[in-house]
C-alpha cells in the first residue's frame, strides 16, 4: 500500500540497524504520525518473510536445508515461520511492538524485559548453585562408598524424585543378596510411601521376579504380610495389593524357552493310596499335563494340549505351604502333646504321596525340589498355646530351579525289589512324567475336601522309637550294589587314629537325652546334626543320589514373625558391623520366612538344646554340664567352648540391651554342641514386653550361672566379657545409622506391637550412647552387669515362668 520510490536513505520498519560490532538487529517496528493506522496483509507477510531470510542468513541456515526441515518436522524442531515471528517467538534482541500501541509502549516492554532479564539470571545462578549440590551428591553415588545402606537411606529421606528414581536405578548395580536383605524395607516404602518412591522401586521389583521364582514367593509373601495393617477397603485397591496379584499372576514369567519334553503316553501311577482322595491330580497339578481324553501331553512342539490347564508358576509351592500350615492349625486343637505328635506324624505321612513336587524350602540358600518328609522324625516343639513343629525335609539339589525338571519319584515299597544303584530313579515311573509340581493339597478350611480321620486311620502309623531305623530301610542294599560300577580302591585307617578316637569318646562322652512324652523335641534337638543326616540318608529312598540333601524347618501358625524378621535384619546388622571392625563377638541370626501376618517358618539351629532342657534332663547346673560334655577346666575342649560362650554371651547381652529384648527365660535361650549361647524368639522387642507390664527391668539376662561358666567375678573370663562388651558397644555406634533405618523404616504404616508409642526410634538411638566418651561406656557396661547380675526382677520372671509353664 506504500509508496514504491521511497527515500533511499530512510530505513524501513523492518530494516536490520546496523551494530557496532558489524552485525545487525531488527529495529522496533514504529508507529509515525502520518503513517497509515492499517498493514495490507500481503506486505506484512512479505515483509516478515524477508526478516525470516535475514534472521536465517545471520544463523547460516540456507534457505533450502530450512525448507528440508520444514518438510521433516516432527523428529527435529523446525525453523521458526513466519507466523512465528508475529505470534512472538522470537530470539534475543528482537521486539515487536503492534501498530496500536499507545506511544511509551516499546520503553515499558524494555523495562520488563530487562526485569525478566534479571530474574533469568538469578534463576539460572541459583541453578547453578543447585547444579553444585547434585554434582557432590552425583559424586557421592558414584563413589565407591556409596554402599546399598545408603542407597536405603536416602531412597527413605530424600524428598526429590530425580534422587529417588537414580536410586531406584542404582538398585540394578548392587548384588542381589545385598539387596535382598532390604527387601522387607524396599516393599514396605512401596505399600506406605508416596507414588514416588513405589515408582523408583517396582521396576527393579519386577525385574528380578522375572529371574527368580524364589524371590517372587518372598516379594508376594511380604506385600500380603505388611499390607494386612490398611484398612481393608484401601489394602483391596492399594499398589502392595495389585502388585501382588501381578507377582501371583504368570506375567512376570520368564521370557526364556521352556524345556522341550518327549512325549511319553500315561504310565500308571504306582505310588502308595490309602484313599481316593489322596493321590488324586487337580489343574495346578503340573507344569506338563496329560490330556486324558486325547493320550498326549502338552510339549513345545504340541502347545494346543490343555493349554488353559498350564498353572500359574507359584501354585505349587503356594499349596505345600498352605498344606504345612493347615496342619499345624489342626494340631493347636489337640490337648496333649502325644496326641500332637501321633496326629503330626499321620499327617505329613499323607502330605508324602505328593512329593516330589516343584516345591522348595525358602529358607536354604541354593536351588533345589522337595522329595520327601520323613515323618516318623517329625516333632512337636515346646509351646503352651499353639503348636509349632520341627520337620525335616528331603531335597535334592539342582543349578536352576526354573529349568530343572522334578524328579521321579521313588515309592518306598520298591527298594528292595532294586539291586543297582542305576535303576532306582526308574521304579515303574518315567522321569518326565514326575515334571509336575506339588499336587494341590485340599484346602483343609473346607470339610469336604480334607483328609478324612478314615484316611489317616488306613495308614497305620505307629510311633517310632527313636534312633531305629523304618522298614524301608535303604541299607539292606549291600555294598557291592551300590559301589558296583566304581572303582574300589583300598581304604587305610591308622590304627592311632582308631585309638585317638576312642580316647576322646571315653574322656568325655556327651550326655543323652531321655524320651519325654511332655517335651518330646529335646531327644530330637540333641541328637548330632550329622548323625541325624546320616540315619535319614540311610532309610531314604532317594539318599543314594549323590544330589541329597536334608534340611530342617519350624513351621508356626499363630503367630507374627514380622517382628522376627525384624530382629533377624538387626542382628544381621551387628554381625556385619563387628566382622567389619574385627571384634569377636558370636552371634547366630536365623532365617525368617513371613508367610501372613499370623505364620511363617523358622531356620532351625542344630545342634542346640534350650537351657531348660538341659537342666530338665542332665538334673546339673549349667557348669556342671559344660563339664561333663567338655571335660575338665584346663582341657582344650572345655577352655574352646569356655570362650565361645563368652564371645555369644556378650554379644547378644549387647543385642538384648539394643533391641530390648524381653521373655527371656531359660526355654528361650539355647546352647549349641560348641559352647555358644543363642537367644531365641524376638516376639517382644522394643516397646513391647509380656503383657505389656514392663517387668523384666535388667538390660539383659546374666545369672550366677552364667558368671560361673566364665570363670567367677574375679577371672580372666569374666573381664574378657566386659572388655568385649565395650569393643561391641563402640563398634555398634560407629554404624549406629545402619542399624535405626532398619528399625525406622518399619515403621512406617506398621501397627506392630514393637513400634507402640512415639518414642520407639528415640529411645533406640539413645541406647546407643552417642554423647558419651569410652571413659564413660566403660562406666555404664560395668553399671549395666553389676545390676543385671542383682536384677530381682529377672529371678522373679524365672520364678513365675517355672510356677506358670514348667520352665526351670
Amino acid at each position: 500500500m506504500g509508496d514504491s520510490g521511497a527515500d533511499p536513505g530512510r530505513r524501513t520498519a523492518l530494516d536490520p540497524v546496523p551494530q557496532g560490532n558489524g552485525g545487525t538487529s531488527l529495529s522496533v517496528i514504529t508507529e509515525g504520525v502520518g503513517e497509515l493506522a492499517v498493514i495490507d496483509p500481503e506486505v506484512a507477510k512479505k515483509a516478515c518473510e524477508e526478516v525470516l531470510e535475514k534472521v536465517k542468513l545471520m544463523h547460516g541456515i540456507s534457505s533450502d536445508s530450512s525448507a528440508k526441515a520444514a518438510g521433516g518436522r516432527g523428529t527435529e524442531r523446525a525453523p521458526r515461520t513466519a507466523m512465528d515471528l508475529v505470534n512472538g517467538e522470537l530470539g534475543e534482541g528482537c521486539e515487536i511492538r503492534c501498530l496500536d500501541d499507545p506511544p511509551g509502549t516499546a520503553s515499558k516492554i524494555q523495562e520488563e524485559d530487562e526485569t525478566a532479564a534479571n530474574t533469568v539470571k538469578t534463576a539460572r545462578k541459583r541453578q547453578k548453585n543447585n547444579s553444585a549440590k547434585q554434582s557432590w551428591l552425583l559424586r557421592l553415588f558414584e563413589s565407591k562408598l556409596f554402599d546399598i545402606s545408603m542407597a536405603i537411606s536416602y531412597l527413605y529421606n530424600s524428598k526429590e524424585p530425580g534422587v529417588q528414581a537414580y536410586i531406584g536405578n542404582r538398585l540394578f548395580c548392587f548384588r542381589n543378596e545385598e539387596v535382598d536383605f532390604y527387601l522387607p524395607q524396599l516393599l514396605n516404602m512401596y505399600i506406605h510411601m508416596d507414588e514416588d518412591v513405589g515408582d523408583a522401586i517396582k521396576p527393579y521389583i519386577v525385574h528380578r521376579c522375572r529371574q527368580s521364582i524364589n524371590f517372587s514367593l518372598q516379594c508376594a509373601l511380604l506385600l500380603g504380610a505388611y499390607s494386612s495393617d490398611m484398612h481393608i477397603s484401601t489394602q483391596r485397591h492399594s499398589r502392595g495389593t495389585k502388585l501382588r496379584k501381578l507377582i501371583l499372576s504368570d506375567e512376570l514369567k520368564p521370557a526364556y524357552k521352556k524345556r522341550e519334553l518327549p512325549s511319553l503316553s500315561p504310565a500308571p501311577d504306582t505310588g502308595l493310596s490309602p484313599s481316593k482322595r489322596t493321590h488324586q491330580r487337580s489343574k495346578s497339578d503340573a507344569t506338563v499335563t496329560i490330556s486324558l481324553s486325547s493320550n498326549l501331553k502338552r510339549t513345545a512342539s504340541n502347545p494346543k494340549v490343555e493349554s488353559e490347564e498350564e498353572p500359574v508358576r507359584l501354585a505349587p509351592e503356594r499349596e505345600f505351604i498352605k498344606s504345612l500350615i493347615a496342619i499345624g492349625k489342626r494340631l493347636a486343637t489337640l490337648p496333649t502333646k502325644e496326641q500332637k505328635t501321633q496326629r503330626l506324624i499321620s499327617e505329613l505321612s499323607l502330605l508324602n504321596h505328593k512329593l516330589p513336587a516343584r516345591a522348595w524350602l525358602p529358607t536354604a540358600g541354593f536351588d533345589h525340589h522337595v522329595v520327601r518328609v520323613p515323618h516318623t522324625q517329625a516333632v512337636v516343639l515346646n509351646s503352651k498355646d499353639k503348636a509349632p513343629y520341627l520337620i525335616y525335609v528331603e531335597v535334592l539339589e539342582c543349578d536352576n530351579f526354573d529349568t530343572a525338571n522334578v524328579p521321579a519319584r521313588i515309592p518306598e515299597n520298591r527298594i528292595r525289589s532294586t539291586r543297582s544303584a542305576e535303576n532306582l530313579p526308574e521304579c515303574g515311573i518315567a522321569h518326565e512324567q514326575r515334571t509336575s509340581s506339588f499336587t494341590t493339597v485340599p484346602n483343609y478350611d473346607n470339610d469336604d475336601e480334607a483328609w478324612s480321620v478314615d484316611d489317616i486311620v488306613e495308614l497305620q502309623v505307629e510311633l517310632p522309637e527313636i534312633h531305629t531305623n523304618s522298614c524301608d530301610n535303604i541299607s539292606q542294599f549291600s555294598v557291592d550294589s551300590i559301589t558296583s560300577q566304581e572303582s574300589r580302591e583300598p581304604v587305610f585307617i591308622a590304627a592311632g587314629d582308631i585309638r585317638r578316637r576312642l580316647s576322646e569318646q571315653l574322656a568325655h562322652t556327651p550326655t543323652s537325652f531321655r524320651r519325654d512324652p511332655e517335651d518330646p523335641s529335646a531327644v530330637a534337638l540333641k541328637e548330632p546334626w550329622q548323625e541325624k543326616v546320616r540315619r535319614i540318608r540311610e532309610g531314604s529312598p532317594y539318599g543314594h543320589l549323590p544330589s541329597w540333601r536334608l534340611l530342617s524347618v519350624i513351621v508356626k501358625c499363630g503367630d507374627d514373625l514380622r517382628q522376627e524378621l525384624l530382629a533377624f535384619q538387626v542382628l544381621k546388622q551387628l554381625q556385619s558391623i563387628w566382622e567389619q571392625e574385627r571384634v569377636p563377638l558370636w552371634i547366630k541370626p536365623y532365617k525368617i520366612l513371613v508367610i501372613s501376618a499370623d505364620s511363617g517358618m523358622i531356620e532351625p539351629v542344630v545342634n542346640a538344646v534350650s537351657i531348660h532342657q538341659i537342666k530338665k534332663q542332665s538334673l546339673l547346673s549349667l557348669l556342671d554340664y559344660f563339664l561333663q560334655e567338655h571335660g575338665s577346666y584346663n582341657t582344650e575342649s572345655f577352655l574352646t567352648a569356655q570362650r565361645n560362650f563368652v564371645q555369644s554371651c556378650a554379644g547378644y547381652c549387647l543385642v538384648c540391651y539394643l533391641l530390648q529384648v524381653k521373655d527371656r527365660h531359660n526355654g528361650n535361650i539355647l546352647l549349641d554342641a560348641d559352647g555358644h549361647i543363642i537367644h531365641i524368639d524376638f516376639g517382644f522387642i522394643l516397646s513391647s514386653s509380656p503383657r505389656n507390664l514392663g517387668f523384666e527391668t535388667s538390660a539383659f539376662k546374666l545369672t550366677t550361672e552364667f558368671v560361673d561358666v566364665m570363670g567367677g567375678l574375679d577371672g580372666d573370663m569374666f573381664n574378657y566379657y566386659k572388655m568385649l562388651m565395650l569393643q561391641g558397644l563402640i563398634a555398634a555406634r560407629k554404624h549406629m545409622d545402619k542399624v535405626v533405618q532398619i528399625v525406622e523404616i518399619m515403621q512406617q504404616g506398621s501397627q506392630l506391637p514393637c513400634f507402640h508409642g512415639s518414642s520407639t526410634i528415640r529411645n533406640l538411638k539413645e541406647r546407643f550412647h552417642m554423647n558419651m566418651t569410652e571413659e564413660q561406656l566403660q562406666l555404664l557396661i560395668d553399671q549395666m552387669v553389676d545390676g543385671s547380675m542383682r536384677s530381682i526382677t529377672t529371678k522373679l520372671y524365672d520364678g513365675f515362668q517355672y510356677l506358670t509353664n514348667g520352665i526351670m
